[in-house]
């Protein structure tokens, strides 16, 4: 049985005049996913989610959120009043204390749940009273997640969800995230530059280079792809290049041949058997070596 796609995109662009910000980009998200969508600067991610969300309209291609068109004036609007957005500028209401903000948010909800709105609250450590325009950026962005997460939302799309928190406030978020859309079965796509939070929750991921997704898939299944063959010689490593396909990357540093492998593992370990190696080994690799390699080597010290 196929799984149900909450987000699908195919084929989607974007032209901003001579820019491509978007180059043909298909995404899938299965409902139930916590889904991190990653990218340098400028990739393409925030266009990605204002199309998903009606504030942009694509230059062509296909983008459907629980099966509508996101482009269709009627469909965009019961897209969003199914969804809920925090922003990477965690915009809130400044001229109201927190808990006038839960108040008058409430309403334009009818899923609105009152009792994980005060639940978060303690959790978070937010007071009530406190006025919003006085909040430091963490605790505006605990707000604005507080807020997001208790609407009774289907999707949630955030933007940057753990910009401005320490540490401890970063792992607290995370926690919440992941119990929210286990215990409430909400689909969660995030944008974020912190590779680490990415690897801790997400259980799909959707890497974007140039306004086109180059990895995606189950997590457990990306990182089953991939993994580097590490080959050390007597002498020198030779310049070698590979008939096996599969080969994403590779560095030679004094006596070491590294190179990254998406596939075709057995059929380089054999070359490089051939090669009269003193060794040859198979090693795991994180998701930070898989982002690295995907978008460029030369990209390595690129913001992301």
């Amino acid at each position: 049985m196929a799984e149900e796609l909450i987000i699908e995109t195919a084929d989607l662009r974007k032209a901003y005049g001579s820019v491509q910000a978007l180059a043909g980009l298909d995404l899938r998200v299965p409902r139930g996913a916590i889904c991190g969508l990653l990218g340098r600067n400028s990739a393409g991610k925030t266009t990605t989610i204002k199309v998903l969300l009606g504030m942009a309209r694509p230059t062509s291609g296909q983008a459907r959120v629980f099966g509508l068109a996101a482009d269709d004036d009627r469909a965009s609007v019961a897209i969003r009043s199914r969804s809920a957005f925090v922003s990477e500028d965690k915009d809130l209401y400044s001229g109201m204390t927190v808990d006038e903000l839960l108040r008058f948010t409430a309403p334009f909800y009818p899923k609105w749940r009152a009792d994980l709105a005060s639940s978060y609250l303690a959790q978070l450590e937010l007071r009530a009273d406190a006025a919003v325009n006085a909040l430091s950026r963490g605790a505006r962005t605990k707000l604005a997640l507080l807020l997001a997460l208790s609407t009774g939302a289907e999707l949630l799309i955030l933007d940057e969800p753990t910009s401005g928190l320490d540490p401890a406030a970063t792992e607290a978020v995370l926690k919440i995230l992941v119990r929210h859309a286990g215990s409430d079965g909400t689909t969660v796509l995030f944008s974020s530059h912190q590779l680490a939070d990415v690897d801790q929750i997400a259980d799909h991921i959707a890497i974007v280079e140039r306004g086109r997704v180059v990895v995606d898939g189950a997590l457990d299944d990306v990182r089953a792809a991939y993994c580097r063959i590490q080959i050390v010689f007597d002498g020198a490593a030779p310049a070698v290049a590979f008939k096996t396909r599969g080969v994403m990357g590779m560095r030679r540093e004094g006596r070491v041949l590294s190179l990254l492998s998406r596939s075709g593992a057995e059929g380089i370990v054999a070359e490089a058997r051939a090669l009269n190696a003193r060794s040859v080994d198979v090693l795991p690799v994180t998701l930070k070596e898989i982002f690295l390699e995907t978008v460029g080597v030369e990209n390595r010290n690129a913001p992301i």
